[in-house]
């Protein structure tokens, strides 16, 4: 029995470092994910620039980042499926992850239909759109 408590010690004492290093692991590539992510949404999407209200400067309110907005441009032809706001996405309420990186690699929403005007049918890789997402899901939804 003695035998047997010591060879579990051990075998628990080689593998105890691996355990927690593939932890560690796992949170920095949680973290490079969603760094990456704020990146793309930020710099490459320019999602704020839609769904994020503005001051009355002009300017993106950073508080309400990604909380929705009201668009302030219109087309300039009549176009019956263009969208007068932008929806909240911090969070990505009623997005299912899936869904969502689909959305973003097809241009296809969770209701089979494609992006209404502005929004742009992007074709994001199957790694940046998990980014994106990761990144979005990490913002707390608005309220």
């Amino acid at each position: 029995m003695r035998l047997f408590v010591l060879l579990a010690s051990s075998v628990s004492l080689l593998i105890a470092p691996t355990v927690f290093a593939q932890k560690a692991k796992s949170r920095g590539d949680s973290a490079a994910l969603i760094a990456r992510g704020r990146y793309l949404v930020s710099g490459v999407g320019m999602c704020g620039d839609c769904h994020s209200p503005r001051n009355e400067k002009g300017e993106i309110s950073e508080a309400q980042w990604l909380q929705g907005a009201v668009l302030t441009f219109k087309p300039t032809v009549p176009m019956p499926v263009w969208a007068e706001k932008a929806p909240k996405i911090a969070g990505l309420p009623e997005w299912e992850k899936d869904a969502a990186i689909r959305f973003l690699m097809t241009g296809i929403a969770y209701n089979e239909l494609p992006a209404r005007p502005p929004m742009p049918q992007y074709r994001f890789n199957q790694q940046d759109a998990e980014a994106i997402v990761a990144y979005l899901k990490s913002l707390a939804p608005a309220k």
